[in-house]
Order: C-alpha cells, then structure tokens, then sequence
C-alpha cells in the first residue's frame, strides 16, 4: 500500500516537472520560440529547404519564383533578390546563421523564422509540414517556396494576430548568455508577468523594504526582512541540495535568462512572493486599521501573480513553483511564532551584534560549500548581508534611543489621510533615500572588490570571473549589502531627521 502510494507520488510529480505543460502555458499565453516544434519537423523542414534552394539559388537574377504542387511555374518580378556576399549561396547563408535549437539568425543577430533574405520556406500555417508527410515528399512537390525581398518585419504585419520580436530579460550573469529572440503575441500578459517576475527580484528589494521602514512602519520592516532572510537563504540552500535542472528548451521558451544557471527546485521566486504578503499580512493585521479580506485579496493576488510568472518566464516548472509556495507557508508556520523573541534579542541583548555576525557569515559558508559557484551563491550572500545590517542597525537605534515602536495602548493604528503633501514628502524621501543607497553600494562595490581580490591574491582584471571565486564573492556581498542593510534602517533616516524629512 504505502509502496503504490510512493509511486503514484512519483508519478505526479514527474508529470507536474514535465517541460511540455510550460510549453503549452507559454503557447496559451501568446509566447512563441524561433525554434521548431520538434526534432521531426525540424528535419523535414530543412531537407525541403535545402533542395529547393539548390534550385532557386541563382544570384542576381531579378525574378519570382513560385514552386507549387510540383508544377514548377516561376513569375517574373520587378523586385530583385538580396545576396549577402559574392559567391555565398543562400543555402550557406542559412547553414551558417542557424541557431543551437534550429533558427535562423541573420547577421546582425536577429532571430527570425525564414530562410535567408530573398527566399523562404512557407509556414506550417501556410502549407504545413503534415501537408510535406502526406505527399511523401520533401522537395519540390511537398512544400512552396516564396522568394521575394520582403523584410521579416513585412511579413509578421501581413499576419492577422501581429507579433511582436523581443529578447530575453536580461543576460545570465554567470555565463553571460543573452538567449534567443521570441515572438510575443499578447503584450498586456507580458508585461504583467514582468511586474510579476520583478517582485522576486534586486529592484524591488531595494525600493520596497525602504519603503515600509520609511513611510509605514520599522517595527513591522524589521520582522518582514527576517523573515525574508530565512526563507529565502533556506529555498537558495534546499535548491543546490536538490540539484533539479530548469525546465528544457526547447520545448520551453527562455523569456528570462538572469537565473537560467540556477537550479529550478524550489522557486525562490515563488517563496518570496509567498511568504512577503502574507507575513506582511500577519504582521499589520491588528496594529493597522484595516479590513481583513482587502489584506487577504491583495496578499493572494500577489503570490499568485509571482508564482504564475515564473512559469510564463520558462524558468520554473509547475512542480517548482507548487514546491516553493507549500516550502514557504512551513517556514511561516514554524518561523512566525519566533519573530517576538528574535526581535527582541536583537534589539537588548548586549552581545546581538557579534552574534548576528557570527551567525549570518556562518551560514553564508555552509552555504558556499554546497556546490560550484552560481548565480545563487551571491543571492545568498547578499541575502544574508542585508539581514545583517538591518538587525546590526536595529541594535544601535534601540541602544541610542531612536525610531522608538509606538506603544502597545496607540494600537491598533489608523492610517493617516491620503493627501498631495503626504504622497509628496514620502516620494521625495523615496527618491533622495534609494539615490543614497544606490551609492552606497557603488562606492562599496568599488572599494570591497579590488581589496579582497588582494588580500586573497586573485586577478581583479576580470571581475565577473573573479567573482566566481568563494573567497571574493563572499566578502565582497556580504560587506556591500550589510553596509546598505545598515544604511537603510539607520544612516538615511538620520539624513531624513536632519533635513526635517522625518
């Protein structure tokens, strides 16, 4: 019993792990690839391209052609035929910019789904590649080819559901990967699920945190980042544990390539945008006015808008995202009810700032030995900096008396009247505050890198490369986000007080 139990576990999970479902969401949502829907397609589409251009690859000839059904008839036309350079076919032409998964690419980089500039095998929606197997034929009889000097531009807007070209979101940083150009069909969805994806992200990090701790609360910014630091250091740790690819492309389009280096189980994504709204839920619920199904809507909207993104990135599978989101309520469920006692030893406890210290580097180097260095190394360090400037900070402003919580008899608080004068002052405090940051950590970034590359004695030439080593990439994260972390809750608040920002 409990064996059959086992195997059907197994047997849904590697169903739910399946690339194909992504492929299918992906295709749903109106994403598309360069690259061929499979292996069979791809060849027969190549062998009746390359023996209709060992026929029409005649340069400089100011011609039409059209080969259909086998008849051979070719129509003069005005229009004459590109050739991208003496003596080069257009048959090499396309051998020589076809991609890894079967594109082509023209010269200048760009991807697009035709044969060369002058000639191009029709579509499988013009005359299909069944339409190839029915006949039993890869040549002539089988396919049409259209020779003309339309750009790829032209063709797309001739399409009744116009597509849009564009790249992948930003290039892998470990190894400097830019992907490959898809078609986008749906641009309102794209757009939403980068808004989605960019919850997960540094961006959001750096402006949102700020934010609570500078217009809203400290009190409850404190506990967030907290817990934020343990959920995320945990799902960075369990995923090089796991060891579980990102799911296959093809058939999956990569619409983000930062993290493609990573390992894909659990969504860290999927467990930040878990366990932010909902302990920032838990956490204001009480001490804020407000009614409990409006905090419960958006906190789901939230989660749900991040998980769904990072299958429509192709960068998780739906086990994944299902893994990260049950990974996160654990941890909330065991970690919640420990948020009072590490507050509150991080704030009184005299020897809190070497113990945090201690404890955040500890696990940054438990961290770093599980695996070859990644992108997920540096998430980590810098996730663990952050959480140690934040308490390091909290520390100093309870000893020397500043930012105190309100008392326990003001709560629940009424959130102040949305007005032209609030809304102003907090955005100026947002823009002056993350500009402080922002050179904080450039300036960090500048010192802290050359330094450690010289006292560990690695070249600093190539920074990226020096950067996969664990002896710079550790110090160097974690020293430049716990100087930010501490700036956050303790250096830009002060600048608020003195310039009466407060």
């Amino acid at each position: 019993m409990a064996h059959n139990i086992i195997t059907q576990i197994g047997q849904l999970c590697n169903y739910l792990q399946d690339p194909i479902h992504v492929a299918r969401f992906q295709q749903i949502c109106g994403v598309s690839g360069t690259f061929s829907r499979n292996p069979a397609e791809t060849k027969e589409v190549e062998r009746a391209r390359l023996h209709n251009n060992s026929i029409s690859h005649l340069q400089g000839e100011n011609e039409k052609c059209t080969v259909n059904g086998g008849e051979g008839e070719k129509t003069k036309s005005l229009r004459q035929r590109k050739v991208t350079s003496p003596g080069k076919s257009l048959e090499q032409e396309g051998v020589d910019n076809a991609s890894q998964n079967g594109a082509v690419v023209t010269p200048a980089g760009k991807t697009v789904g035709h044969i060369g500039s002058g000639c191009r095998l029709a579509r499988s929606s013009d005359v299909g590649v069944r339409d190839l197997k029915e006949n039993g034929s890869s040549g002539v009889n089988g396919s049409r080819v259209e020779c003309t000097s339309e750009t790829p531009d032209e063709r797309i807007s001739e399409n009744p559901s116009p597509k849009t070209t564009v790249k992948p979101l930003r290039k892998n940083s470990l190894t400097g990967d830019v992907g490959q150009e898809f078609l986008i069909e749906n641009k309102f969805l794209y757009y939403l699920f980068t808004l989605g994806t960019e919850l997960g992200n540094e961006l959001f990090y750096i402006t949102f945190f700020p934010f609570i701790i500078w217009n809203v609360d400290a009190y409850v910014s404190r506990r967030l980042i907290a817990v934020w630091v343990w959920v995320m250091y945990l799902g960075q740790s369990t995923k090089d544990v796991i060891r579980s690819s990102r799911p296959a492309s093809p058939p999956v389009v990569k619409v983000e390539m930062f993290y493609n280096s990573e390992y894909s189980m659990p969504s860290t994504h999927a467990m930040s945008g878990t366990a932010i709204p909902f302990s920032l839920l838990l956490l204001t619920y009480g001490r804020w006015e407000y009614p409990f199904m409006f905090g419960f809507t958006l906190a789901m909207c939230w989660c749900v808008l991040v998980c769904i993104s990072r299958i429509y990135m192709g960068m998780h599978s739906i086990l994944d995202i299902i893994a990260g989101f049950l990974y996160s309520l654990l941890i909330l469920v065991v970690f919640q009810p420990a948020l009072d006692l590490i507050d509150n030893f991080n704030l009184t406890y005299r020897y809190a700032p070497l113990i945090i210290i201690s404890l955040h580097l500890g696990m940054g180097l438990f961290s770093f030995t599980l695996d070859t260095w990644s992108t997920s190394r540096g998430d980590t360090a810098q996730i663990l900096g952050t959480g140690a400037g934040v308490a390091l900070a909290s520390h100093l402003n309870h000893y020397l008396g500043l930012m105190p919580d309100p008392p326990l008899d003001q709560l629940p608080l009424s959130p102040p009247a949305l007005s032209a004068a609030l809304l102003a002052v907090a955005m100026l405090r947002m823009c002056l505050g993350v500009l402080v940051l922002l050179a904080i950590r450039a300036l960090m970034k500048a010192i802290t890198i050359p330094l450690v590359c010289r006292i560990t004695g690695i070249p600093s030439g190539d920074v990226r490369k020096a950067r996969q080593h664990m002896e710079v990439e550790l110090p160097y994260r974690y020293i430049v986000y716990s100087a930010v972390g501490f700036s956050t809750l303790f250096l830009v608040p002060q600048l608020f007080t003195y310039l009466q920002l407060s």
